[in-house]
């Protein structure tokens, strides 16, 4: 059978010692739960949190309101801040920050259904990528938590 990406990124964690952290909007948990399917994950996830709404982001992760209304809760910086704060909130290696537009509504002409922005802050590096998934809520919400593994393999 092969190995799933969560289990290939646990490994990495286990081995070198890291840990993680994930912040979480489009993908609703999704990340999380997947990462703590692997059995021993407890070694290497600290916390997890789930922030829909803007006023989530700036009460828990400390994004001011008027930064997210001027680039939009759906942007690089505010995934790149999601990923950055959850770190520093958590203490950990690694912070993951995840924000889209998972549908069927909400898109736009200028931010379509399907639209997800990505960030892994480590301690040394830190990527952040788009990316926009076709396909219904539930294939682009697991679309988006496997580009995350990806990133994350990448960096670790």
């Amino acid at each position: 059978m092969r190995e799933k990406l969560e289990e290939k990124v646990g490994k990495f964690l286990k081995r070198k010692k890291l840990t993680i952290a994930v912040a979480e909007s489009c993908t609703g948990g999704l990340v999380l739960k997947r990462l703590t399917d692997v059995s021993g994950s407890s070694s290497y996830v600290k916390m997890g949190m789930v922030l829909y709404s803007n006023d989530a982001k700036d009460e828990f992760l400390k994004i001011p309101k008027k930064a997210i209304e001027k680039v939009g809760a759906v942007s690089g910086p505010v995934a790149h801040q999601m990923a950055k704060n959850v770190k520093k909130i958590a203490g950990t290696d690694f912070g993951v920050g995840i924000t889209g537009i998972a549908g069927p509504s909400g898109g736009s002409k200028e931010k379509p259904v399907g639209l997800v922005f990505m960030s892994v802050v480590g301690p040394k590096d830190s990527i952040t990528e788009y990316r926009i998934f076709k396909g219904t809520r539930s294939s682009i919400r697991n679309k988006a938590a496997n580009y995350v593994f990806s990133l994350l393999l990448m960096i670790i």
